[in-house]
């Protein structure tokens, strides 16, 4: 299924890299301009990364049957709601907020924080696919148990996808903003 969206393949491209080679990743906690905003933002994407794939492994214990069904739609439930509800806030807020503010520091990275905006759009049609698969699953789950499994066969794909893009789109946003926010002693 991850050929039915778009995801960036690429890497960011060099030229809104160039900070990263003044501050790798490596060293952001111990720089002085490293401040708990920045640790929860950084704390934020990890939950999202955690979240994607317990809802992938949830998914893959009720397909091979180490998790019941009732079990799964609980979870599913709780941990769907979460990683959808919490993306759709952060990266509303990312979009009006911290974006600008990374722009306003520093213009010369606008083309990057405009490909992070474009990955907040598509991965947008990725959660609105996977909300409709899992509140089938959810539904489906009281009424047939085998067209439930078949749609979690469906929403296994849709969480394979999710994660790929989380995995792409969080570094790159990390790379790019944790260097400008170091640069400029952003986010004090």
């Amino acid at each position: 299924m991850l050929d039915t969206y778009t995801i960036r393949q690429d890497d960011m491209p060099q030229e809104m890299r160039f900070l990263l080679d003044q501050y790798p990743r490596d060293s952001w906690e111990a720089h002085p301009g490293f401040k708990e905003k920045t640790e929860h933002w950084l704390g934020t994407h990890e939950m999202f990364r955690r979240v994607a794939e317990r809802i992938r492994l949830d998914t893959e214990g009720v397909l091979s049957n180490e998790i019941g069904l009732d079990d799964y739609v609980g979870r599913l439930s709780y941990y769907g709601g979460n990683l959808v509800g919490n993306l759709h806030g952060h990266h509303g807020w990312e979009d009006r907020s911290y974006f600008p503010a990374l722009s306003a520091a520093d213009p010369r990275f606008d083309a990057g924080l405009e490909l992070l905006e474009q990955d907040h759009f598509d991965l947008d049609k990725v959660l609105s696919d996977f909300t409709g698969t899992a509140n089938r699953v959810i539904k489906l789950s009281a009424l047939d148990e085998e067209q439930a499994y078949d749609e979690a066969g469906q929403l296994h794909a849709t969480s394979n996808t999710i994660e790929a893009f989380l995995k792409r789109h969080l570094s790159d946003e990390e790379e790019l903003a944790v260097p400008i926010i170091l640069q400029h002693r952003l986010r004090g």
